[in-house]
């Protein structure tokens, strides 16, 4: 089994009810477990601001599928709950993204991993940090800590525990 990093993001159609649909639909595969969930943030859109705060949230979970599966299968779980990409960074239902699966780089037209841009995000570092601890170490880019350091004019705050 292999540990992944799953973030999730809504900002449309009841936000909380949002990631816990897509949570419930996560652990209903055999093949993945969820280990950890970070508490719910409240962050400011990082692209058009014409749209809603997002609610974020980080999942550790274990799986035997191989990364490619894996976000086929966050993909899956996207299309099923509504999630249209009608903008780039513009609102939506569900957003899932792969961020990390082990230690594993991989780079391909489907699958960038780790995440290229969470580095540079709050809403990433922030629930990673609280699952993760501000001394990991993101491959290739250096401590959470001073990751999370270098995202100013960010907006974030913990708005709940996760509605797992």
């Amino acid at each position: 089994m292999s540990q992944a990093f799953v973030a999730m993001g809504s900002n449309m159609n009841d936000p909380m009810q949002q990631l816990s649909v897509a949570y419930g639909s996560l652990v209903r595969y055999a093949c993945i477990t969820p280990t950890a969930a970070s508490h719910v943030y409240l962050s400011s859109p990082m692209g058009p601001q014409d749209q809603p705060d997002f609610y974020n949230a980080v999942v550790a979970v274990r799986t035997s599928l191989e990364p490619q599966q894996l976000l086929e299968t966050l993909l899956l779980t996207e299309r099923s709950m509504g999630r249209q990409r009608t903008r780039h960074w513009g609102e939506r239902c569900i957003d899932l993204d792969l961020l990390f699966y082990d230690d594993r780089q991989i780079n391909t037209d489907s699958l960038v991993l780790p995440h290229p841009r969470a580095h540079q995000r709050l809403f990433v570092l922030d629930p990673l940090i609280e699952l993760l601890g501000e001394r990991y170490i993101f491959q290739g880019k250096g401590l959470l800590q001073s990751l999370r350091a270098q995202c100013t004019g960010q907006t974030i705050r913990v708005l709940c525990d996760f509605p797992a």
